[in-house]
């Protein structure tokens, strides 16, 4: 990855977390849950993707996906009882799929 790209990524994931840091509603929100005698852990997970686009001969640029890579999971997941709850409360079953 070239080193402008890298720059580029550490400035966009210090803009997400100084927003983050700077949100009134935010600190609010973590400040009632202090007060109702609980401690907080905010942990979020951004998944950012990038395309380089390239000109073609009229100077028109389009994105390059001759070669995207590729990932295969390997394993299986265990899930603790948050991790179901949580997933119970946005609704997504944690039957298997038999397709």
């Amino acid at each position: 990855m070239d080193e402008n790209l890298k720059e580029l990524m550490q400035e966009l994931g210090n803009a997400i977390n100084e927003s983050l840091s700077d949100s009134d509603r935010i600190a609010a929100a973590i400040g009632d849950i202090k007060r109702a005698g609980y401690d907080v852990f905010l942990v979020l997970e951004a998944t950012i993707g990038f395309n380089k686009r390239e000109e073609d001969e009229d100077g028109n640029t389009s994105s390059s996906s001759a070669n995207p890579e590729s990932f295969e999971a390997t394993g299986k997941v265990s899930w603790n009882s948050q991790d179901t709850k949580f997933l119970k409360a946005l609704k997504i079953s944690l039957e298997e799929d038999d397709r």
